[in-house]
Order: structure tokens, then sequence, then C-alpha cells
């Protein structure tokens, strides 16, 4: 317990958790989405066996809150004793592999499960060594560890891990299931949310669960009253029919205009240019115009962004965007 600093009462520590951590899923049919994968894992979890598991896709979609609530559900109270976590980008060398992981996996699970289970996210950064490593241990001490892979890349990991896997790969999630989440954490919170502003928390997220809690906690520091307005400012988007009216204007050959509309809408929001980028390339496909004319801008956004992460000068590589679209746009006419 803490201590509440408005009232001096004690204040549950879960209270003082990220909503990430204090809302993320304790059993598995408590995760939103991806109901074929949570399906398999119950059988897993009622059979107590289960093979090793890869599960490939994006942050934020809900690989780990799978691997956290299958260890749950196979070990309740002992879970501490069974279960062990590595972020492999932070241990990502052999020696973790022959070390730290080897030891966990070679002693006796104590619980009513023949097993304990290694969770290794990010396992697409272990280094290749690491992975050839990893690849025989997963083989020697099967009987008494099996190891759940998490990856965003899964052509990062070699083919000999990716064959003693069974493979799960996770999808962004549907609007419909970031809404869910949206007004779960809401109700739990006791937070006022119009329509304008579970829109906005939706099309800031792109799929990703994490990012629209966070993005929900970062408004409520203002109160209960959550506004689209909060949303955007804190996530650092731009509304999207502001960005939206940027491409119109240069695609209808208005440069002076759209590039003013970019000042606007990079010292409003504070963005960088890889966020403008980004969402002009959303706004470009959700366009009313042909295929044919969609395949060419986007053609435009991707060689601008890869010059931009290359080290460009972000300013000059967007408003030459905005040339190649106006060009593009007077093509059409």
């Amino acid at each position: 317990m803490s201590e509440d600093p408005k009232t001096g009462g004690k204040k549950p520590d879960s209270d003082f958790e990220p909503w990430v951590e204090k809302y993320r899923p304790r059993k598995l049919g408590a995760v939103v989405g991806h109901k074929a994968i949570t399906d398999r894992l119950k059988a897993y979890a009622e059979s107590r066996n289960m093979p090793h598991l890869l599960f490939s896709g994006r942050a934020g979609i809900g690989k780990t809150a799978c691997a956290l609530a299958l260890a749950n559900e196979l070990y309740g109270d002992a879970m501490e004793q069974c279960f062990q976590e590595t972020n492999a980008s932070d241990e990502r060398g052999i020696e973790v592999v022959r070390g730290k992981i080897k030891d966990f996996a070679r002693t006796m699970p104590f619980s009513s499960v023949p097993f304990k289970i290694i969770f290794l996210d990010e396992a697409d950064a272990l280094t290749p060594d690491a992975q050839q490593a990893l690849r025989r241990t997963m083989e020697k001490f099967s009987k008494a560890c099996r190891f759940i892979l998490s990856a965003n890349y899964s052509s990062r990991i070699i083919e000999p891990v990716q064959s003693r896997c069974a493979v799960f790969r996770f999808s962004p999630l549907s609007d419909e299931d970031i809404e869910k989440i949206i007004d779960h954490v809401a109700k739990s919170e006791g937070l006022k949310l119009d329509e304008a502003a579970r829109k906005a928390v939706v099309y800031v997220s792109g799929g990703d669960g994490r990012k629209a809690i966070n993005c929900l906690q970062g408004a409520s520091a203002a109160g209960e009253r959550v506004t689209d307005e909060q949303v955007f400012s804190v996530a650092s988007r731009a509304r999207p029919e502001e960005v939206g009216k940027l491409v119109r204007l240069a695609l209808e050959g208005k440069f002076s205009e759209a590039r003013r509309m970019l000042d606007e809408v990079m010292i409003r929001y504070g963005l960088s240019g890889e966020d403008v980028i980004s969402q002009v390339y959303r706004e470009i496909v959700a366009l009313d115009i042909p295929d044919a004319e969609k395949v060419v801008l986007v053609d435009r956004v991707g060689e601008y962004d890869f010059r931009m992460t290359e080290g460009a000068n972000e300013r000059i590589q967007l408003e030459a965007l905005l040339a190649q679209i106006m060009l593009a746009g007077k093509g059409r006419s």
C-alpha cells in the first residue's frame, strides 16, 4: 500500500502502476483479439503440454500478454519459480544463452506442470551465434523446459530455431479491438470520452493496444474528461483531416499553401519529419483516386522516408515530397 498524496490515506500499489501493466490480462480469456491463437494456447494450458512457441508480429499487439497469461494459467502461484522472462535486446550475446538461460533450463520445475518456461522477448535481437547456441539448448533440455520466443521480425530468427517451434503470427488489433480496450480502461478509471476522443485514440494507436493505453493515461492527466485535442497532443500526431488537407492542397498545385500548412502542423503538434511522413502515407492510401496514381505517390513517400532515415534534412525532404505530390497532381489534369 502507498500513501495517497491528496487524502493521506492508503491506496493499493496497483494504482501507481503504469496502466499498460495494470490492465495487462492475467488470463487468456481476457486477451482482446487473436481468438484463434488464444484458443490454441488455452488447449495447451488445459493439457499441460506444449511445444516451443514462436510469437511473431509488431510491437504492442499482445505477444507478451499472451505469453504471461499462458504461464499464469499453467503455474498460478508457482509462476515465479517456473517462468523466466529475458529481454534479448538487452542480453543478446552467446554468454547469456550459455549462462543464465542454460542454468534455468537445466533445473526441474517446482510445480505439477512437468516443465518450466523461458520467455525470450525480442528474440530477433539475438546474435546469430547466440541463436545457434539456443538451438542446442532448446533441443537438449526440452523435457524440463519449453521456450516462448517473441520476435517483431520472424525472418531474423534462424531456420533451425524456427523449425523447432510452433509459429503464431500476430496481426495488428482491429479498430473494434482497440475500442474494447479503450472502453474497459476508461470505465475502470472513471474517464469520460466522447466519440471524437475514442476515434482519435483508435487513429493514433494504429492497431497497437499498448500505444492506445499509454495515450489514454497521458491524456487523462488533465482531468477525467478526455478530448480528441488532448489525445492528438499527447500522441504527437496531427488531426487526420489536417494532414489530408495538406495532401489535397499539394495535389491541387497549391504548393505555397501546402507549405504553410506543413509549418503550422509541425509547430503546433511538435512533430518530427518521420511523424509527418507516416501520416501523409496514411492519408494518401485513403485518397479517392485511381490505384495507379496512389502507387506513384506511395513510391515517392517511400523514397523520401528512406532519405530521412539516412540522415537527410527532414524539412527539405518534406517540402520536396510536397513538390512531388504537386507534380503528380498536375499530371492528372
